[in-house]
């Protein structure tokens, strides 16, 4: 039995911080987990600016209500869902999901949440669990799933490499450099003819 683990931003919908930061003019908040390793560096800087700035969760949501899923996406997640069991594995949080998951028919997503004052300013993140994403592939593998995973940031690799199966999608020049031994897929035909291929391995 396969459990396929995919990412979220940057595999079925844009980057959210990227259009937050295209929407409110501050190009520092285009960094993502493309560009640093360290999440909880990442997230520390992001909430720094946020809080320089004054800008709410709300702000971010506002913006989080214009976006729609990658092309193609919902399309795929509907073939994916028909052949096989799978389940998104993201470091985005709860606040930030929900519309995107309604687009795409709800799939079950595992993720993190936000600390959120009173007046709606993000204080801190609450993390499901550290290095989640390579935790839940162990823990579908103790439950006796064979496992694949895909995504396109450094915070993906751990899951990809953990898993019994997986690749690369549409990932950054700098991270091919730095792991030049896993394949690249780049459109959702070639993503779900890997999913098909691991699971006729068996």
């Amino acid at each position: 039995m396969e459990m396929i683990c995919l990412d979220l931003e940057g595999v079925l919908v844009p980057e959210i911080w990227i259009a937050f930061a295209e929407k409110t003019g501050i190009p520092e908040l285009k960094r993502t987990t493309r560009d640093e390793p360290d999440y909880r560096k990442l997230m520390d800087f992001r909430i720094g600016i946020l809080e320089k700035n004054h800008l709410t969760l709300r702000d971010i949501q506002d913006v989080i209500a214009t976006i729609k899923p990658l092309d193609g996406a919902a399309e795929f997640v509907a073939e994916l869902n028909e052949l096989c069991q799978f389940v998104i594995l993201s470091d985005t949080f709860a606040e930030f999901a929900k519309p995107l998951m309604r687009q795409l028919g709800f799939p079950t997503i595992l993720c993190n949440s936000l600390v959120v004052d009173d007046a709606g300013m993000i204080r801190d993140i609450r993390m499901r669990t550290e290095n989640g994403k390579k935790k839940a592939i162990q823990g579908f593998r103790s439950m006796g799933f064979r496992t694949f995973a895909s995504g396109d940031s450094y915070n993906d690799l751990a899951m990809i490499h953990e898993a019994d199966g997986g690749c690369l999608f549409r990932a950054p020049e700098n991270i091919l450099r730095e792991e030049k031994d896993l394949v690249l897929t780049e459109t959702y035909p070639e993503l779900l003819g890997r999913i098909k291929a691991f699971i006729d391995e068996e």
